[in-house]
């Protein structure tokens, strides 16, 4: 079916634009108010305004160039309106580059046992102090044009995996409804679009049927950026590569693809193969300071014991601080140990690595090689 598009919209407030494609896999600048991010690229998860144990100079060092923060936290704490009199989620972390927010409908997955859906929105238990915290899909986005992020997104339902048919298409169809009101709210109620990117959430789960009805109804009300959601909640990589693969093959060219929640650097590369344009996930930061590294040569977990007495770097090709001053017997030492640097130093450099492998993978979509450099990287981390 044809879909809107918003390349002769001169109001539209998130302009992306692919620079070079090799197959399905794209490379593009997407620019924002805060500055521009180049695709395809990946976004450190900063929830509560902060990716953990780690500094704005830090995660610049480290090529990143977008950070992510969740709306559901920032909302209990510190609250949207002392954000925006900070001057935004951006200023009041330091950072002052694009930021991203997510609506808090992981949090009607991730909560499912404190919440009750409903049409009006959904109803928590707040994880802090126990209120009822009540959250519309107008109050997601009146939430997130406070906190003042680049890409605001609509509220969605994630259903759980497994989930049956029925189930599916009633929160599919749900998120449809929800979208509607997010962007009809936003699009009446502020001048704010011109520097806000609107992102609806696509879902569907694992039914093909499902998700492409939903990208289409999605996409018929126009909105700036497109996310797949309902990923990486526990089904085998397998399905989430054919979601990802229908999705991308069916949605617009000229607006950003954000496939939510993933994940390992094999996701990233296959899904990039099938034009995907931002990740996100806490997996580099999380797994680092579980003492679990991606190196060039594969996963490397430092708690073992035949890293006790190895002299070598990390990861020789990489120059992030940690691989650059430390041998991999300190930071077995600093993990075995529990130390706060050992799980700062291993964030740090697992963020690095992504966002190489990032770098890489534009550079070579753009000489036309993505698909036979993936295949060498992956023999070499099977290696």
């Amino acid at each position: 079916m044809p879909f809107p598009s918003g390349a002769a919209d001169p109001a539209r407030p998130r302009d992306f634009q692919t620079t070079a494609t090799d197959g399905a896999a794209r490379a593009g600048i997407l620019t924002t108010p805060h500055g521009i991010v180049r695709t395809p690229a990946f976004l450190p998860v900063g929830t509560v305004a902060s990716v953990k144990g780690l500094g704005p100079d830090e995660l610049r060092a480290a090529g990143v160039e977008m950070v992510l923060g969740n709306t559901y936290h920032l909302h209990h704490r510190p609250g949207e309106e002392l954000v925006a009199s900070m001057g935004g989620l951006a200023a009041f972390m330091g950072w002052n580059g694009p930021t991203l927010t997510d609506s808090g409908g992981f949090q009607v997955f991730s909560l499912s046992e404190t919440r009750k859906i409903d049409e009006a929105g959904v109803a928590f238990r707040s994880v802090y102090d126990g209120r009822l915290v009540h959250l519309t899909p107008e109050r997601a986005g009146d939430i997130q044009r406070a906190l003042g992020a680049d890409l605001i997104y609509a509220l969605d339902e994630c259903p759980p995996y497994p989930a049956s048919r029925d189930e599916v298409d009633r929160a599919t169809a749900l998120t449809t409804r929800w979208a509607e009101r997010f962007l009809s709210h936003l699009r009446q109620t502020s001048d704010k679009r011109s520097q806000q990117g609107l992102t609806v959430v696509i879902q569907g789960g694992l039914f093909d049927d499902l998700r492409v009805r939903s990208l289409e109804e999605l996409a018929l009300l126009d909105p700036d950026t497109f996310a797949i959601g309902g990923v990486s909640v526990g089904e085998p990589p397998q399905e989430m590569y054919r979601v990802a693969e229908i999705c991308c093959s069916r949605l617009p060219s000229d607006r950003v693809r954000h496939l939510l929640g993933v994940g390992t650097p094999e996701d990233l590369l296959t899904c990039i193969g099938f034009g995907v344009d931002l990740f996100d996930c806490v997996l580099p930061t999380r797994n680092g300071r579980n003492g679990e590294t991606f190196t060039s040569s594969g996963r490397i977990d430092l708690r073992l014991a035949r890293f006790r007495s190895d002299q070598g770097p990390l990861d020789p090709i990489c120059g992030c601080p940690a691989c650059r001053n430390f041998s991999r017997a300190y930071l077995h030492h600093l993990t075995t140990a529990g130390e706060l640097l050992g799980m700062r130093l291993l964030s740090l450099h697992n963020i690095a690595y992504y966002e190489h492998l990032m770098q890489q993978a534009q550079a070579a979509i753009v000489k036309g090689e993505f698909g036979q450099w993936k295949k060498t990287l992956v023999a070499g981390w099977k290696g």
